[in-house]
């Protein structure tokens, strides 16, 4: 295919045809602010609007100033990004912009880290000279995982796009016309009732601070500070990837030990790691994948780590509720066995004791909140913070991660397989279930025991897996969108996989909506992979079934995998919403 060759700001390139200005601008190293604009790195839309005019620019030939985002190139088009009157159109948009917008950048979340507040700097807007009339919308607090602040809104649509395209949920749409619009629900219904599911898309793409994570961070601190509680914390496998991102450590780089060192001096009790739970989860996941398999029931055998997921298929699938893994989380299951094992172990009283989760997942909030995940009347977790929220504590308590030396997790709930470090990447779960699952059907020693074709960011991924005299064919999918397409497979009967995981995130967790804020760069988000893939390397135990305290937590409490008592305490159920 033959290159079109243009030119900006008197440097020549080539691009493909059908490239935009902005693309073609971006290979030669010229920055042009965007508001609406977000395109992966390797080319797929997930929202492209044109509605923010902010990347405006020249074009010789054309009377109006064009959308860098959704102009086309042509055939030595001559283009100029740095003009007076492209700067002057672009400080008036971004001004008129602020004109109704909140005012109160300190108080904001979104602080430092606002794309509106960044190009308002950038283009050095110290004064608003346009004042009026500004639009105001009760902030909706009915969500446990997600605030809708909509003073803040900009209507750049990314939320919309996300939501729609790329999840499939549908709930944010453009509601009423010229000075009244808003990205809101049908009706105005409050985001708690409807299909939402949690997952934090939108909250991650937002450049402002009008969506954002419920803050559970002052929770914490009271928790913290009450001397009846015994405080005790889990931090997921993908926070360790991407933690150190919010304190100047380049992306790729593993921190697991400085985090776990920040968490003592915060004044955790104890500091245990989910990689345990999720080697957990797999011993009760693969017994019951093999069950289904020789019962030729209930398949294909769906994954339930992911919230996000797992209330999608309810309000979405209802028909098909007997097929996730009735498996709780591996976050849910960590806080039925601290509360306990742990609990029964230490001397505690699961009354006195204090789960708290920080997951890379706003979805995780809601699952807390389920009013199914308990035993006893007592709750599995009680308070789940994110990444980010993880980060701002310790900030806030005057600390550096960088200052920590390196602690290990605490024993008996923080040992863990390379296979439970690995569910923080798409396709992570699925590969730890099929190290299992291959050495208890065959009873042989599995040498390659890395499943790479289930591996990587593509949405949905497939693979025939030989166990013994078994052939499985089994598929992943990252993104509700994609999971969508396969629940449909499902629904007209041309399915022919074993077993299915999804994860909600677009690639998994290491891209959680409540991860630092990276939007959709795919070389950060493959390095956050390779933390997790490398740790796996580096374990002498990487599989499951072969972590000695799960074999220690079996063999005096919970017996064997499915049993009676592992059900009442590792087990749930799903609801048709």
């Amino acid at each position: 295919m033959e290159l079109v060759q243009l030119t900006i700001n008197g440097k020549v390139v080539e691009v493909q045809p059908g490239a935009t200005i902005l693309e073609a601008a971006r290979k030669l190293n010229i920055e042009i602010p965007t508001l609406c604009h977000l395109r992966l790195q390797d080319g797929e839309h997930v929202s492209c609007t044109s509605s923010c005019r902010v990347c405006v620019v020249e074009v010789d030939g054309r009377k109006n100033l064009a959308a860098a985002c959704s102009t086309p190139v042509s055939p030595y088009m001559s283009v100029k990004t740095n003009t007076q009157k492209v700067a002057n159109a672009r400080k008036t948009i971004v001004e008129l912009l602020l004109s109704d917008h909140p005012q109160d950048c300190l108080k904001c979340q979104k602080n430092l880290k606002c794309e509106l507040q960044k190009i308002a700097s950038d283009l050095n807007i110290r004064d608003i000279r346009y004042e009026g009339e500004m639009n105001r919308v009760p902030t909706d607090y009915s969500s446990v995982a997600i605030t809708r602040d909509v003073d803040k809104c900009i209507l750049c649509r990314r939320c919309v796009s996300v939501c729609n395209n790329i999840q499939t949920v549908n709930v944010l749409s453009p509601v009423s016309r010229g000075f009244d619009t808003i990205m809101s629900t049908a009706f105005l219904e409050p985001l708690a009732d409807t299909n939402c599911t949690n997952c934090g898309q939108c909250v991650a793409v937002c450049p402002t601070g009008a969506l954002r994570e419920a803050n559970d961070e002052d929770r914490v601190w009271d928790a913290l500070d009450d001397e009846d509680k015994y405080v005790i914390v889990q931090t997921a496998p993908a926070i360790r990837t991407s933690l150190g991102e919010q304190f100047g450590f380049k992306p790729g780089t593993n921190v697991t030990g400085k985090m776990v060192s920040a968490l003592k001096a915060l004044g955790f009790k104890k500091v245990y790691d989910t990689d345990f739970a999720a080697d957990l989860t797999i011993m009760e996941e693969a017994t019951e994948l093999i069950n289904r398999i020789k019962e030729n029931k209930n398949l294909p055998l769906l994954t339930s780590c992911c919230p996000g997921w797992i209330k999608f298929l309810e309000h979405n699938y209802g028909e098909f509720l007997n097929l996730p893994s009735s498996c709780k989380s591996p976050q849910q299951m960590f806080g039925a066995i601290a509360k306990s094992y742990l609990a029964e172990k230490i001397g505690v009283d699961p009354k006195n004791m204090i789960v708290v989760s920080v997951m890379p997942c706003t979805a995780k909030k809601f699952e807390a909140s389920r009013e199914e995940l308990e035993v006893n009347g007592i709750r599995d977790v009680d308070i789940v913070i994110t990444t980010r929220e993880l980060s701002s504590m310790i900030k806030s308590a005057g600390l550096d991660l960088k200052e920590f030396e390196d602690e290990d997790f605490d024993n008996p709930l923080g040992e863990s397989s390379g296979a439970g470090v690995i569910f923080g990447n798409t396709g992570g779960v699925m590969e730890a279930a099929l190290r299992t699952a291959h050495e208890w059907v065959t009873g042989e020693t599995l040498e390659n025991i890395e499943f790479k074709a289930v591996r990587g960011f593509v949405g949905i991924k497939s693979a025939k897996v030989k166990i013994g005299d078994l052939e499985l064919k089994v598929a992943v999918a990252s993104s509700l969108g994609n999971a969508r397409k396969l629940m449909e497979s499902i629904k007209d009967g041309t399915n022919e996989y074993s077993m299915i995981e999804v994860m909600a995130c677009p690639f998994g967790c290491i891209d959680g909506g409540g991860q630092p804020f990276i939007r959709g760069n795919r070389d950060i988000l493959r390095k956050r992979a390779e933390v997790l893939y490398s740790e796996d390397l580096d374990k002498k135990i990487r599989k499951s079934h072969e972590n000695p305290m799960i074999k220690k937590v079996y063999k005096s409490y919970l017996i064997k995998p499915n049993s009676e008592k592992a059900h009442e305490i590792l087990h749930t159920h799903y609801i048709s919403r």
